[in-house]
């Protein structure tokens, strides 16, 4: 298993919303779920200005979460989450 690190500082909460109700088919697609998602987090050590939404998501393989983001079938659905605001996704591999 890999896993990814996704945060949204959202400024657009419509379009989360809407991306909230595609996202888990998308993940679903190439075999990855949402592990955890809170807007809570808590910085331990170093500083951020801002936390924002965050999530861990899980997939099989780095590939397979390489084929997410990139899938151009799911373009509009990462575009409603980038649209939401500062979307960042890291890959943890």
């Amino acid at each position: 298993m890999v896993y990814a690190y996704a945060n949204i500082i959202v400024t657009a909460p419509e379009s989360l919303a809407a991306y909230k109700e595609k996202a888990g088919d998308a993940l679903s697609k190439h075999g990855g779920r949402v592990v955890q998602a809170t807007p809570q987090q808590t910085v331990l050590e170093g500083t951020r200005s801002e936390t924002g939404l965050g999530a861990i998501l899980e997939f099989e393989t780095a590939d397979a979460a390489k084929a997410w983001i990139n899938d151009p079938e799911l373009a509009e659905v990462h575009a409603l989450r980038r649209g939401a605001g500062k979307s960042t996704v890291t890959l943890m591999a």
